[in-house]
């Protein structure tokens, strides 16, 4: 199962942590093509916003996990993560035995 976690700062999302993987085991095809579209969208938001917008910002990867959190808020930014949340929500409803979502709220986000 993977988890989502949008991370929220003044009633914005400002990042995600992701844990966990789809896939029931090494056989579970349907689990690794949902993991694979989670990690793209995962990448997709953090080289957006550091290599294009240029955006410092908070990312820990390791194997089955990943946050990313941004460092100051930006507009253009906390537009892709809200894209990216309708993405996940969007994955959750085709896949809900595999994705679990949730928001927390945070206070380290400088605006």
């Amino acid at each position: 199962m993977t988890s989502v976690t949008f991370l929220n700062c003044n009633g914005e999302i400002k990042g995600f942590h992701i844990k966990g993987h789809a896939t029931k085991n090494a056989d579970d095809v349907l689990g690794k093509q949902v993991c694979s579209a989670v990690s793209s969208a995962c990448y997709l938001v953090c080289n957006t916003v550091t290599e294009v917008l240029k955006l410092k910002c908070d990312i820990t990867v390791k194997d089955g996990e990943m946050k990313f959190l941004l460092a100051k808020s930006n507009k253009e930014a906390v537009d892709l993560l809200k894209g990216f949340k309708i993405h996940i929500l969007g994955l959750k409803e085709q896949y809900n035995n595999l994705i679990t979502t949730e928001t927390e709220d945070i206070l380290n986000v400088k605006d």
